[in-house]
């Protein structure tokens, strides 16, 4: 990771010249220069990317992608090394973002789902404590409608997935037609809202649609990397040894749309694939390069909590697959980069586990808002202050079967720092669990010689039969793990749409 020699390195090598000036509807004039909150009542940012990797970025390691904005961001801020979602897909994981409570308790299980209307969310919160509010980008909870959602003042979104260019807008109710690139675009109306007016602190929610498949980079960047190769996973390969001890459906689903002999129904390649996704990373990049650059000629950069993180993660072939929805490594890890020098005097490096259920009570949190009883997660702005807290050593991971996508079953897991568990839910196979400390790729299953048989009762009862002692001792502690944090958070032990839809619904606002 680059290394700064001083505040003013950072800001001249870290930020870009804002874009040209571009046509935007707004209803907000840009004149006044807004002053940067004081005290505990922080401007904030929150930057979502859509399907990004953890590694996605220069400086994880990324083999060719060039992100030197967020690099330069890393450099100067606090990078969270295990950021998690507990829901590997785009609405759940979007869900639990805004109410800091797990899929079974929000009830979006699916992306077709709209958030209900009964549920509070932080926005919501912070705006009845004297935030102005925006949400910009993609919301993704209910595809039929892109209307403003309850808790934001200032709204720009489309409907569902969205296009990469020329998109139809809704701006504070109003259809509007915009030409252009849909990263480009969302980024002028970010700087338009954070230039202001601004008579109180505010919360921007910045969501991109990128980098969603069907990839498409923007025209300044298209063909940039022509010429990279991205190495393959070790767990790719299609041979008997690379799946031994792996349930038959991870191997069965490489011919699907989310497999790597399938991929979209045969529309791409896996080297064309990657080259695509880390050409539209590029955008994304340069946003946050504008971003930086629009709060550091405000005076706002030092003061402004800016955090950015992805839905969930993306998978580049390990284990066969593409996409997310698994509970695999790459499926479920994000990049978290935290950035308000004011918090955060000097560059971190964190390994605690995050997950998405941890937003909404940092945002409020910093906010000095108060969090509810119902949010599931933890405030990590100690964290940020390199102050001692208490933190998690393991979290619930769900993922519900979708009737879209048959091809990935239900599971319920834990993850500890050291070790994962795989229970999967309506099928005939095994289940899985991986010291990913000393098997960081995930390639030996230590349950992956059980298989249910008949004589044995269940699974459970078969691997408590006939596991040797250090394994049985391990699934015995994370079975216990994975029950105690279900009955804790209200998950019922066998998940169905019925038994879960609902379940420890909120106190309305």
């Amino acid at each position: 990771m680059r290394q700064y020699t001083s505040r003013r390195d950072f800001l001249r090598r870290g930020a870009t010249a804002a874009a040209g000036s571009a046509l935007l509807m707004t209803a907000h004039p840009t004149s006044a220069q807004p002053a940067p909150a004081t005290g505990a009542r922080r401007n904030v940012i929150f930057i979502l990317i859509d399907d990004q990797r953890y590694d996605a970025m220069g400086f994880m390691g990324h083999p060719f992608l060039e992100t030197p904005h967020l690099d330069a961001m890393a450099g100067n801020g606090v990078v969270f090394e295990n950021a998690f979602v507990t829901n590997s897909l785009c609405s759940p994981s979007r869900a639990t973002i805004l109410t800091g409570t797990y899929a079974h308790r929000h009830g979006v299980l699916d992306n077709n789902t709209p958030l209900p209307q009964d549920l509070t969310t932080f926005p919501q919160l912070l705006q009845k404590n004297g935030y102005r509010t925006a949400f910009i980008g993609k919301w993704h909870m209910g595809g039929s409608s892109d209307a403003p959602q309850p808790g934001f003042d200032h709204w720009v979104s489309f409907r569902g997935q969205g296009v990469y260019n020329n998109p139809q807008l809704n701006v504070n109710g109003q259809s509007i037609k915009r030409e252009g690139y849909i990263t480009d675009l969302l980024t002028d109306y970010a700087e338009q809202f954070l230039r202001g007016p601004h008579e109180k602190p505010f919360f921007l929610y910045l969501s991109h649609k990128a980098v969603h498949a069907e990839f498409a980079a923007a025209e300044r960047h298209k063909g940039c990397y022509a010429n990279a190769k991205y190495p393959r996973p070790r767990s790719m390969a299609d041979t008997e040894e690379n799946y031994r001890g792996k349930p038959a459906w991870v191997r069965a689903q490489r011919n699907s749309w989310h497999g790597v002999d399938g991929m979209y129904n045969g529309t791409t390649d896996y080297d064309t694939f990657v080259r695509d996704y880390a050409e539209t990373m590029r955008a994304v990049d340069d946003s946050v390069g504008r971003v930086m650059e629009t709060l550091r000629g405000l005076g706002m950069l030092e003061s402004t909590v800016i955090l950015y993180t992805s839905d969930n993660g993306f998978q580049f072939g390990e284990h066969g697959l593409i996409d997310k929805r698994t509970m695999y490594e790459p499926s479920i890890r994000t990049p978290l980069i935290a950035h308000c020098p004011e918090l955060s005097p000097q560059p971190q490096r964190r390994k605690e586990m995050i997950a998405n259920l941890d937003f909404a009570p940092t945002i409020l949190d910093t906010a000095g808002t108060s969090v509810p009883d119902f949010v599931q997660g933890q405030s990590f702005l100690k964290l940020l202050r390199n102050e001692p807290i208490q933190w998690r050593d393991a979290f619930l991971y769900e993922y519900f079967w979708e009737r879209s996508f048959p091809q990935t079953p239900t599971v319920l897991g834990v993850r500890t720092e050291r070790h994962k568990f795989m229970k999967y839910h309506g099928i005939w196979d095994r289940y899985e669990i991986y010291d990913v400390q000393a098997d960081p790729d995930e390639m030996n299953n230590l349950l992956g010689g059980f298989l249910q048989r008949n004589e044995a009762g269940t699974l459970e009862s078969y691997i408590r039969q006939k596991a040797g002692p250090e394994v049985k001792r391990l699934f015995n502690d994370l079975e216990e793990r994975l029950s105690g944090i279900m009955r804790e958070t209200g998950c019922r032990e066998e998940p169905t749409w019925t038994a879960l839809k609902g379940i420890g619904k909120q106190v309305p606002l």
